[in-house]
């Protein structure tokens, strides 16, 4: 997947945890996701992306796999 394609689903899940809070932990999942797929391919992370990746985490840990 491409760079752009990957912000631009990270975009749309941040628009989706503030229009649909009672998703927060679904889009949480995605967004990880996400962030892993950019990790994968040795892309760095936006320093408030890996912040808010860890708060979320604070508030719903990751489903064991």
């Amino acid at each position: 997947m491409a760079l752009e394609e990957i912000k631009a689903q990270i975009s749309l899940l941040l628009e989706q945890m503030v229009n649909q809070p009672e998703d927060t932990h679904e889009v949480q999942e995605q967004l990880r996701e996400r962030l892993n797929e950019m990790r994968a391919m040795g892309m760095p992370l936006p320093d408030d992306l890996v912040e808010l990746e860890r708060r979320l985490e604070a508030d719903f840990p990751a489903k064991p796999g």
